[in-house]
């Protein structure tokens, strides 16, 4: 039987991710005590061939049993991949304001608070985790795509996840930024009236930032830049990465620009996702 375990902080998608499992046959089950793993699998050996559970805080003084079930699993010879899904402070914060829901282990209402003993109790699970995703600049789909690529796919996927991210410095350089790429050196698209109310989505915006020699320059030697350093951040251990682009506004050549990188990235089979947070 193949066995994923989906766990990681409250808010950070779980319940999206188990959507994408169902859809891929996965019978899903939710908070099982971690002690029953084992006995589940022999139960259902025969007749289920995948299998999916869902494990987090919520389980109580059952959760600290994971780590002993999956070393006694992996013992006896069982296969299992452990995905951890974990979002920025800021992001946890404003999903819970939205659904308006307490913080599982929030004992006096502060989110906060609630989030920081999270990641404490968390921290030995996400240690040994196979895949870690940051949900922070993440939509559902982009989401179920990334389980997809792991859960359904006979290529071997790296644990490295990038992010590529357009913003504008008017509204602040993005705090979970690993590498920040200046492009207000390029042409502006915005002083022509013809593309000052498009965005770098526009095919002709597009080609107007990347038609100049510097542009083409500074791709090359950014590409170079990134092929350089992941193999480093892999051996570092480092599960996310975010490369942001930014221009004055974040409506034309940093989009253009993480789009640029986030084709160049996709075609050479990295697990990436693209997001402009200012258009």
């Amino acid at each position: 039987m193949n066995i994923a375990i989906i766990t990681g902080l409250s808010g950070a998608g779980k319940t999206q991710a188990v959507d994408c499992m169902e859809d891929l046959g996965y019978y899903c089950i939710d908070n099982l005590p971690p002690k029953l793993i084992n006995d589940f699998v022999a139960l259902g050996g025969k007749d289920i061939r995948k299998a999916a559970f869902v494990m987090d805080i919520r389980g109580g003084e059952f959760f600290d049993d994971l780590k002993k079930a999956l070393e006694d699993m992996k013992r006896v010879g069982g296969k299992h991949k452990i995905v951890f899904l974990e979002a920025s402070d800021e992001v946890l914060i404003r999903r819970y304001k939205e659904s308006r829901r307490i913080h599982p282990v929030s004992k006096d209402g502060s989110i906060q608070d609630g989030i920081t003993i999270e990641r404490d109790k968390l921290s030995e699970i996400r240690k040994i985790a196979d895949y870690i995703i940051d949900t922070s600049n993440m939509t559902n789909a982009q989401l179920k795509a990334e389980m997809k690529k792991i859960f359904d796919s006979q290529e071997k996927v790296e644990n490295l996840s990038i992010t590529v991210l357009s913003f504008g410095y008017k509204n602040g350089i993005p705090l979970d930024s690993d590498i920040v790429m200046d492009v207000r050196f390029l042409p502006n698209p915005f002083y022509l009236s013809s593309m000052k109310h498009l965005t770098g989505n526009n095919r002709k915006v597009k080609e107007y930032v990347l038609k100049w020699p510097e542009s083409k320059t500074f791709v090359d030697k950014v590409y170079d830049l990134i092929q350089f350093l992941l193999p480093y951040y892999v051996r570092e251990g480092k599960a996310q990465l975010v490369i942001a682009f930014g221009c004055t506004g974040g409506q034309h050549r940093s989009v253009v620009l993480a789009n640029e990188f986030y084709d160049i990235l996709s075609k050479e089979g990295k697990r990436v996702i693209v997001s402009h947070r200012d258009i």
